[in-house]
């Protein structure tokens, strides 16, 4: 329930002792333990008006500690996303605004059982009863009818947005696959190879001693390399003796597509097979051993390959297509002040 957990006990070492009760249900807010930075101090200073219903930087503060949690620990929000993570914030707390006036409009109601249960959900989330208390005090002014307005107004809300977005965002095997059918270029995977590399590597403007020196080393690599088994042996040995920057990952270079690789390692790869290790590539004055570990030739994921991802990319696309007309439909009508 995004409008309630986490929401607790945002700002009560920094907030102050009388604070006014908002139209406003803060959203998904961070505990802070010790008091914020002068950067996360509020005022209940009024930040907009929607249809005359006053939001507050309190409410402004708790979206935005929503989006950036981290910024009780750090003292504030990064300088440099702290305008766009305020923007929105603010177009957050509007949108939910809206979405409660909605439901009030549309006369919907929440059965007393489930506002009990998310009560007691809610005050699970503080460590003790005194934290409760302290939250109790600083930001619902005293008031347990006033925590429960909140809470039942998050449940309004999130009655709407799952009525309204959530369940027409929900997309079935048969539409994934209609999507599939129609774009087929999407889904089509160029050849490639996943390997692993040890490589001994000349200084700049070798002279011809020290590129028979690279030469003689190269061969000793190339015949320990010959001795293992498994990528994991390989990998070690690249640890030890390997040259190039993969060797901090095991001589791991994951998965790289042919068009991306020097011919001299395509023509290698051609006559390999996975688990085998290539003979000594020379590529100008560089060296290289290569283990192949897979590869992919070019073709097209099949359906079952991809409907698990693909499933949940399109209802995450349509739910946030629905929300934004959900948005664009309420504020038609509405008056929104940004002060």
């Amino acid at each position: 329930m995004k409008s309630l957990v986490g929401f607790a006990l945002l700002l009560v070492a920094a907030a102050s002792a009388s604070a006014q009760v908002s139209s406003h249900a803060p959203t998904g807010a961070t505990k802070a333990a010790t008091p914020p930075t002068s950067a996360l101090q509020i005022g209940d200073r009024p930040v907009a008006r929607v249809n005359g219903a006053v939001l507050t930087d309190r409410d402004l503060l708790r979206e935005m500690m929503q989006i950036f949690p981290y910024a009780g620990q750090h003292g504030g929000f990064p300088k440099e996303q702290e305008a766009s993570i305020r923007q929105g914030a603010l177009q957050m707390i509007i949108f939910e605004e809206l979405v409660f006036q909605d439901a009030v409009r549309r006369k919907l109601t929440v059965a007393p059982l489930e506002i009990k249960k998310a009560e007691t959900e809610f005050k699970k989330q503080f460590g003790s009863p005194e934290e409760y208390r302290q939250y109790l005090k600083v930001e619902m002014g005293g008031s347990e009818q006033a925590v429960r307005e909140k809470v039942t107004r998050s449940l309004l809300i999130e009655q709407v947005l799952k009525s309204d977005v959530q369940n027409r965002s929900a997309m079935t095997l048969a539409d994934v696959r209609v999507y599939y059918d129609k774009n087929p270029a999407r889904f089509q995977v160029p050849e490639s190879y996943t390997f692993q590399s040890i490589s001994i590597l000349p200084p700049q403007h070798p002279s011809e001693a020290q590129k028979a020196e690279g030469l003689k080393r190269a061969s000793e690599a190339w015949k320990q390399a010959q001795t293992t088994k498994t990528a994991e042996e390989f990998g070690l040995l690249a640890e030890k003796i390997s040259e190039d920057d993969f060797r901090v990952n095991m001589g791991e270079h994951k998965t790289v597509e042919k068009d991306q690789l020097p011919p001299q390692v395509v023509k290698a790869f051609a006559t390999m097979n996975a688990g085998q290790v290539s003979g000594l590539i020379q590529i100008e004055q560089a060296y290289t051993i290569i283990r192949l570990n897979a590869h992919t030739t070019a073709g097209k994921k099949s359906f079952a390959e991809v409907q698990g991802e693909l499933r949940t990319e399109l209802q995450k696309n349509k739910y946030e297509e629905l929300r934004a007309g959900l948005d664009k439909r309420l504020r038609a009508n509405a008056k929104v002040e940004v002060l």
